[in-house]
């Protein structure tokens, strides 16, 4: 593997504190794949052949339910892995679908390999085991906003998270945002017209700009 590929793996959040005796022995194992927007990587409930690890661009992570309507889990950038879990499991199947939003480069990493890597580097167990703790503890906050809070408090609190100088800078849809909270398309057009009615946001040039972060709070906290 080129130079290139191992200062890539170097970068991955989850590998950032192996030595590089352990991250020889991955490149190995890695395999690089240019991914194109809307290219699915993998398939939600298909076997689970390999563990990704994002390079370059963005991975959208999402379920999908019986009625078609999605649930994204996560959006993935640079540094950051997805398919993790499955390899240790006896039913090896992909829980959730991912999906390249744009063109991405990720390293896929058999898991066939990634089990006899573990089991040979304590180093890169201990780091397993510290990214399955993260991802139980996001899952668990999903779980609790899905069920705990209204659409207006989950919707309070990602525009609050996706805001910079004030505004949501990326042009999401209401169908994404839908997606994003668990909800439908519908319910976030109603409540960011609710926002507006409240002089908590005002819509310009179809961006998002939050008139009131206190308020907005308020929503989250009152959810």
């Amino acid at each position: 593997m080129a130079d290139r590929d191992i200062d890539a793996l170097r970068r991955i959040e989850l590998f950032a504190g192996l030595d590089d005796a352990v991250l020889a022995h991955m490149t190995q194992a890695a395999v690089r794949r240019a991914c194109e927007p809307g290219s699915i990587i993998v398939l939600e409930g298909a076997p689970c052949e390999a563990a990704y690890f994002v390079s370059a661009g963005q991975v959208r992570v999402y379920r999908v339910a019986p009625n078609g309507r999605e649930q994204v889990l996560a959006r993935l950038g640079p540094g950051q892995g997805f398919n993790t879990v499955p390899p240790f499991l006896p039913r090896g199947v992909n829980h959730a679908t991912a999906e390249a939003i744009d063109r991405a480069v990720v390293y896929a990493i058999p898991a066939s390999s990634l089990r006899q890597l573990v089991a040979q580097h304590p180093a890169l167990a201990l780091a397993m085991l510290r990214d399955f703790a993260a991802r139980l503890d996001h899952l668990t906050n999903l779980v609790q906003d899905l069920s705990l809070r209204t659409v207006r408090g989950r919707l309070a609190r990602f525009l609050l998270e996706q805001a910079e100088a004030g505004a949501v800078t990326r042009r999401w849809t209401q169908e994404e945002m839908a997606a994003q909270l668990g909800t439908v398309r519908d319910m976030v057009g109603r409540t960011v017209r609710a926002f507006v009615d409240a002089g908590l946001v005002r819509v310009e040039r179809q961006r998002i700009v939050l008139v009131d972060q206190d308020g907005l709070q308020a929503e989250v906290d009152a959810s």
